[in-house]
């Protein structure tokens, strides 16, 4: 699967790919993740991103020109194929059903919101699907696109060291219906249910 982050903040990305499952997902080639920052596709010696929004209001909004030009670039870099998405909280709300269904998708560009919101004319020109994690206000959508990643990544065949592991995780319909504990009891003073009775 390969995986597009648009963003202005590229080193809030750091870390997150270099650890745990998304690392794991890398090194078996099964994640092909980029990350490209929106401020290099301006066309001004101040890399503006951002203008007020005409007619008045409060704060900043995200320019169209560079925004475009990104996403122009990065799917004739990767591919032309590929489902774009808006962070923003007017999107659908993101759950489970939604990264299962993301998950069976080979291209995924994210764009990551940041200030008041995006120039209306970037979702006129893109029609992108919009998705939103929840019901609150974050700094941008690298926080987003970080769960959006995390949760469709794991769902990919071959990521997990068990598939079976994905059908049985905490949203999926409980299989066994067990409490789950580790075989050792020696360092813990509880017992597991099975052996107190």
């Amino acid at each position: 699967m390969k995986v597009d982050v648009l963003t202005l903040f590229p080193g809030m990305f750091g870390g997150v790919f270099a650890e745990s499952i998304l690392r794991i997902a890398r090194e078996k080639r099964l994640l092909d993740v980029r990350v490209w920052n929106i401020r290099d596709f301006t066309s001004n010696r101040h890399r503006t991103v951002d203008d007020k929004p005409y007619g008045g209001g409060p704060g900043m909004v995200m320019k169209v020109e560079p925004v475009l030009e990104c996403v122009s670039h990065v799917l004739a870099t990767r591919g032309e194929e590929a489902r774009v998405l808006l962070l923003t909280p007017q999107g659908r709300r993101f759950d489970q059903a939604k990264a299962r269904e993301l998950s069976q998708t080979s291209h995924i560009v994210l764009i990551c919101g940041h200030y008041e919101g995006f120039d209306e004319r970037i979702r006129l020109a893109l029609e992108p699907e919009e998705l939103s994690i929840g019901d609150y206000v974050l700094s941008g959508g690298e926080a987003a696109a970080t769960v959006v990643i995390d949760a469709v990544t794991r769902l990919v065949p071959g990521v997990l060291g068990s598939d079976d592991s994905a059908r049985t995780d905490s949203t999926e319909p409980r299989t066994t219906g067990t409490s789950r504990v580790t075989a050792s009891i020696t360092t813990f003073a509880a017992a597991s249910p099975q052996e107190r009775t």
